[in-house]
């Protein structure tokens, strides 16, 4: 009897430490739109390492694409604390429009031109759609 708890304390101890039943906050929401097909998009980030496309179950995020999402939520804290929004120039084709929980930065594809801060934001929503959501955009 003696040898069983510590035993079961061991087990406990683990699962404490493995993080199950955790609950993460979500980093983001993104929403893409534009004028091609495809364009129309939702994506909901976990700091878990989950993604949500257009409302469906969660997905697997690999760590590379949960730490570039992490980093740019990050890096524009400040424009988001802003409510950055720019203004739609001419030529562009889809816009983004990503809410924190500091707030909010809309921008179209064309933006990341003059703002190479928002570039990441670009890429990563494109190789989510596609390897992860199963997208063709």
């Amino acid at each position: 009897m003696r040898r069983s708890v510590p035993l079961a304390v061991a087990a406990l101890a683990a699962a404490a430490l493995s993080g199950c039943g955790a609950d993460y906050p979500d980093l983001f929401v993104l929403h893409r739109t534009g004028s091609i097909p495809g364009a129309r998009l939702t994506l909901l980030v976990n700091d878990g390492g989950t993604v949500r496309c257009n409302g469906g179950d969660p997905l697997q995020l690999p760590a590379r694409l949960l730490l570039d999402a992490r980093r740019f939520a990050r890096d524009l804290a400040e424009e988001a604390q802003d409510d950055l929004t720019l203004p739609a120039p001419r030529g562009s084709v889809l816009r983004y429009r990503l809410r924190t929980q500091d707030g909010t930065v809309t921008f179209s594809d064309e933006d990341a031109v003059h703002r190479p801060e928002l570039s990441p934001v670009i890429v990563f929503t494109r190789a989510v759609a596609q390897d992860v959501c199963g997208l063709p955009r």
